[in-house]
């Protein structure tokens, strides 16, 4: 017996035709412009680009090099290149600037005027960087009870900084413990009110602070809030963006010559994945030859395809 089935589950054609006022949302235009629409020959870096590439480089690094009136305004230059993904150009600049701001820490110079940002920022890329400081010097942010002062819960860049200097807390350190607690606290807070891009920089920090995640995603992020606060550093911000594209490229094509499965290019892989690489092609050329006697060799290039997944989402 069949059953009657009712008409209101077909759409009319005949309903109401007019058409709809849409809103249209005036997007900012991206940043990264056109770049991930590129194909490869198209992203190729032309004389020109080279060059701009190079004097911005060189820009940078008189920057690093220059004497500044004081250490705070190194220490905010040096933590905008890590975090924009560029320090690896510029390694023997920054740790001759943190030898001369951690002799300036051992002497006491500028230290006790210095502010709860610049005093996380200081404590944190030393401490990165293997200088021995001591978290005493979050002691000064203290009131006579012993508790953190109710004025730094304005303060809440410096909160931040000062959360992201705990994970590099050391066995025992209780201070750190404590900052840990306070700061974690007033940001969860604080990132309901406060505009962008700081609200983004503290969602960020509470999900996964700095020393936990990898430079590339800090730097992808970093790019748009540092140009949200308004560039401090044109050059800075243009050298940044310019780096990021090119290694976007460089990683493309690493991928594409990874989906042709050539072993001609492991010589050219990172260590680390070499023999990842080439032992995958065993076990894949292994189960072709299984299972092609079977008519079922299409399901090879369904593996190779969630393979190249996994890569691309650690390149």
């Amino acid at each position: 017996m069949s059953s009657p089935i009712s008409t209101n589950l077909v759409p009319s054609q005949h309903g109401n035709t007019s058409k709809e006022n849409r809103h249209l949302s005036n997007f900012k235009a991206s940043f990264w412009g056109d770049v991930f629409l590129s194909s490869p020959s198209q992203m190729e870096m032309d004389a020109g680009t080279q060059h701009e590439y190079e004097e911005l480089k060189q820009e940078v690094r008189r920057i690093l090099v220059a004497n500044m009136d004081k250490s705070s305004q190194k220490l905010h230059i040096i933590d905008a290149v890590q975090r924009l993904g560029v320090a690896y150009h510029f390694e023997k600049e920054i740790e001759e600037a943190l030898q001369i701001i951690y002799h300036h820490h051992c002497n006491h110079i500028e230290i006790h005027g210095d502010d709860l940002y610049t005093t996380a920022v200081r404590f944190r890329l030393l401490r990165e960087h293997g200088f021995d400081v001591h978290c005493a010097t979050f002691n000064k942010f203290k009131d006579e009870n012993g508790n953190f002062k109710e004025s730094l819960i304005g303060d809440v860049k410096g909160m931040l900084e000062l959360y992201e200097a705990t994970d590099f807390q050391l066995h025992g350190e209780n201070i750190l413990e404590e900052v840990l607690s306070f700061t974690t606290f007033h940001l969860k807070l604080a990132e309901t009110t406060v505009d962008y891009p700081l609200y983004t920089q503290i969602a960020n920090a509470l999900k996964r602070p700095l020393r936990k995640s990898l430079p590339r995603l800090i730097a992808r992020s970093y790019i748009s809030i540092y140009e949200g606060y308004g560039t401090q550093d044109e050059n800075l911000m243009k050298f940044a963006k310019l780096d990021f594209k090119i290694l976007q490229h460089l990683h493309k094509k690493e991928i594409n010559k990874i989906i042709r499965w050539d072993t001609n290019c492991i010589d050219q892989l990172p260590n680390y994945i070499k023999l990842w690489y080439s032992e995958i092609l065993n076990v894949y050329k292994d189960m072709e030859d299984s299972i092609s006697k079977e008519g079922k060799s299409y399901r090879v290039q369904v593996a190779i395809e969630a393979v190249y997944m996994i890569f691309t989402f650690f390149s």
